[in-house]
């Protein structure tokens, strides 16, 4: 009996590692900018509570497709480090390793997210609480998340410096997206140490970061989905007769 393997090409993986992404870029943007900022109100616990507890299915749905995107999050950690070890072993796999250590750092602080939940359901254990005071934790539990979150997006801001060397030493995807992903990169470390070194400024100088963000990344899962990899140069840059 002879036993059949099948593989899949770099196109193929190129294309499953782009439809991830793209899911990871929409989850991200739902849960930032359609729950939590519409949810949370930074000065108000009350405020806070009451809007969470109005709308808890979309917080739940927020949270959950978090969650989701991290696990594929990991996923693509180890195809891009498949697709690019052929330019850089070291640096391809310094990438993978930021990329994990971001996931891990975000999963952990969902814990103090989804406390929020925890906090206002109606518990024997939490009787000894006044609403005040499990609003007030609650709220201090999703400001943890969000520095939690900063701290995750230092360690990915080096993944994408990493993949944006990368892809523009490639020769098997454009250099213009390994260029805009070094920017992203450069967008996320500031974005971060504005985060806890100027708090005030950093509220007002995110939505220009974001820009350059969206675009580097967006483009990167769109090229992958739609292109994905010039297997001829793949091939070339790995050493495997075309």
């Amino acid at each position: 009996m002879t036993e059949r393997t099948v593989t899949i090409s770099p196109k193929g993986y190129a294309r499953i590692c782009g439809a991830l992404y793209l899911y990871i870029i929409v989850a991200g943007i739902f849960a930032e900018l359609f729950v939590r900022s519409r949810l949370v109100v930074s000065a108000d616990a009350a405020a806070t509570a009451s809007r969470i507890m109005a709308n808890e299915s979309l917080f739940r749905l927020g949270f959950s497709g978090e969650l989701l995107h991290l696990a594929f999050d990991v996923v693509v950690a180890v195809i891009l480090y498949a697709l690019l070890k052929p330019v850089d072993r070291t640096i391809a796999l310094l990438a993978a390793f930021m990329r994990f250590a971001c996931d891990i750092i975000l999963a952990v602080a969902s814990l103090s997210h989804f406390a929020a939940l925890r906090l206002f359901a109606d518990a024997d254990y939490l009787g000894t609480f006044q609403p005040d005071q499990l609003h007030t934790l609650a709220l201090l539990g999703l400001k943890l998340h969000g520095d939690g979150y900063a701290i995750s997006l230092l360690f990915f801001s080096f993944a994408c410096l990493s993949l944006g060397y990368l892809i523009f030493r490639s020769g098997f995807l454009p250099r213009t997206i390994g260029a805009l992903m070094a920017i992203a990169g450069v967008c996320y470390l500031i974005n971060s140490f504005s985060h806890f070194l100027a708090p005030v400024f950093a509220t007002t100088l995110f939505p220009g970061l974001f820009v350059p963000i969206f675009v580097a990344e967006l483009s990167l899962a769109l090229w992958l989905i739609v292109k994905g990899v010039d297997v001829t140069k793949w091939n070339e840059r790995a050493r495997i007769p075309a």
